[in-house]
């Protein structure tokens, strides 16, 4: 509720019209390397769809990205209360998931159709996504997936978007490749790791393990498809000057 109110407060109607789906979808390449979401994964092409349909309505009464960002942050934790209960809560914890992933993608595509990307917000979300990778690992482990794995998990989640920024740093592009261990996707199978351990009520452990160790794989093979794009454009790249000696 306080959430609600604060973003009502804050808001700030646009002066400009809102960009269609195409328009956000060319604003979101330029931001990501150039990467076209109309091509290439079905996945992230759908989840930005989905997210889109939701942040436009957001974005005609004007509120305020940040309010998002930290939004999800209270979803991502209030997933542990209906896990904890057992049970069939379990399929709503999933779909609470799914949600904190939902206002954790929509800070952004509403930054991008009020036209109030930053480069505060651009940290802001990057931290808070670090923040609620490990909050989502924390609740597939509350539901019976071993706490070893999510760790294993977890390193593979840093190490991909620590690559990532250290690449742009180095003179690469800030994505260098869409991987297939990218956000919507860990929302997807974290999610899926809890809500259907609710519906599997005999399985609830094996579901949970079993859905936490196709992200691991997943991750894995998100981090190798980085580490060889980052390389080659990184190599193509004109030599760096010597530094002058201090």
């Amino acid at each position: 509720m306080l959430v609600v109110v604060v973003a009502l407060v804050t808001a700030r109607r646009p002066e400009h019209e809102i960009p269609d789906r195409d328009g956000y979808f060319d604003q979101w390449s330029v931001l990501h390397g150039g990467y076209d979401p109309r091509t290439g994964n079905p996945w992230l092409r759908g989840w930005l769809t989905l997210v889109y349909g939701i942040a436009r309505p957001l974005a005609r009464r004007g509120i305020q990205p940040d309010v998002l960002t930290l939004s999800s942050i209270w979803l991502a934790a209030a997933v542990f209360v209906p896990a904890s209960a057992g049970g069939r809560w379990a399929i709503l914890a999933g779909w609470i998931l799914v949600a904190s992933g939902l206002f954790d993608n929509l800070d952004g595509c509403v930054a991008i159709l009020e036209r109030r990307t930053s480069r505060w917000g651009y940290v802001l979300d990057s931290a808070v996504d670090r923040l609620n990778d490990a909050i989502y690992l924390a609740a597939v482990v509350s539901v019976g997936a071993p706490l070893e794995l999510a760790i294993v998990c977890g390193f593979l989640f840093f190490f991909l978007e620590y690559v990532r920024s250290r690449a742009g740093n180095a003179g690469g592009d800030e994505v260098g490749r869409i991987t297939i261990a990218e956000r919507p996707n860990r929302v997807i199978f974290l999610a899926a790791s809890i809500h259907f351990g609710g519906v599997f009520l005999a399985q609830r452990e094996q579901v949970a393990t079993t859905g936490m160790a196709a992200m691991t794989l997943l991750s894995l093979v998100g981090v190798g498809q980085l580490l060889v794009t980052v390389r080659r454009q990184l190599l193509a790249l004109p030599p760096a000057e010597p530094s002058a000696p201090g």
